[in-house]
């Protein structure tokens, strides 16, 4: 059998990792974007407005609409998940907000994006706001490519600020040896959650989200553990058949990108096309993470730093802490 020792430093070095991630709980999450919607309603303008929270505070965005719209009934405004949802009903005169600026005050302040659909009549338009364009006009109706480009970009966002995905992810590079098995295992994990995400997006299935969470957190628990027997020399499942253990857990990650999803909001009339290119980005910066990692182990190789077997165990202890950390706090917020 074969044993891996830990000499008293690099226990010490694994504690301090662990202890450093876990004092930051919230990059489990990225920030989600801010959702800003306005449709026609009875004459009117409808406002949606989705403020994203950390830690139970609402993050410093507002809108700020053309003076000329007032109120017709008082906003109303109520917490869902890690956003706060607040509806409006505007009068903006007979000419509407053709040709207005709408302006986001506080996103140069904010690593936070928000999403504006706006779908008026002869007008719809899908923008993503950033720090450096806070604001855009709203003139005709965004082309297909712009919603494609802003969706790709939040996907790609959503998994490389992700740490939870990354470190599922993380787990299966350090189980798979083989590049061919390693092919098939990332194609596995990327068609479960595709299909899950898919399901939930379009409301066929409904998963709260939650013990999702909980779940997605336990499963990099049980990638670690695996990790840890391989080294042992007792290989289980996750090494035998690394596809399937990525296709069961990537159904349930596949629900977590939907609650994502969800939250962020999808543009009604361009939901097919927003889902998929969402897809996509995250398919995209799940690919930009491996390539990242393979980089950097040849560096570690060629470089010589240290001996890498003496090392190899260190992240599956790393990974499990800091997995363990967050499915206790997840489990616990349930109740």
């Amino acid at each position: 059998m074969r044993r891996v020792f830990i000499d008293g430093r690099m226990i010490q070095r694994v504690l301090l990792l662990c202890c450093a991630l876990a004092a930051l709980p919230a990059l489990a999450h990225e920030v989600r974007p801010g959702y800003l919607e306005l449709t026609s309603q009875d004459g009117a303008i409808a406002l949606l407005w989705k403020a994203p929270m950390r830690d139970g505070y609402v993050i410093g965005l507002k809108p700020v609409l053309p003076e000329k719209c007032r109120d017709i009934a008082p906003p109303s405004r109520q917490q869902v998940a890690a956003s706060l949802i607040e509806r409006r009903l505007l009068d903006c005169g007979d000419a509407g907000i053709a040709g207005e600026t709408i302006v986001v005050e506080g996103l140069g302040r904010t690593l936070t994006d928000v999403i504006v659909h706006v779908d008026l009549p002869g007008m719809r338009k899908t923008v993503l706001l950033r720090g450096d364009t806070a604001s855009f006009d709203v003139i005709g109706r965004s082309p297909w490519t712009a919603i494609a480009r802003d969706y790709l970009l939040l996907g790609i966002e959503h998994i490389l600020f992700g740490v939870d995905h990354l470190l599922f992810v993380f787990g299966l590079l350090l189980i798979v040896g083989d590049v061919w098995m390693l092919v098939k295992t990332i194609t596995a994990f990327t068609i479960a959650h595709s299909i899950t995400l898919a399901l939930a997006t379009l409301g066929v299935v409904h998963v709260p989200q939650q013990p999702v969470e909980a779940m997605i957190a336990l499963s990099i628990v049980f990638l670690a553990v695996e990790i840890v027997h391989g080294h042992r020399g007792r290989r289980g499942i996750a090494h035998a058949m690394p596809w399937l253990v990525a296709f069961v857990f990537g159904l349930l990650h596949g629900f977590g990108f939907a609650g994502a999803l969800a939250e962020i909001g999808l543009p009604e009339a361009d939901i097919p096309l927003a889902l998929l290119f969402f897809n996509l980005g995250v398919e995209a910066g799940q690919l930009v993470f491996i390539a990242a990692m393979a980089v950097l182990y040849r560096i570690w190789r060629a470089a010589r730093l240290a001996d890498v077997r003496r090392w190899e165990a260190v992240p599956a202890y790393a990974i499990g802490c800091v997995a363990s950390f967050w499915a206790i706090d997840r489990i616990v917020a349930m109740f």
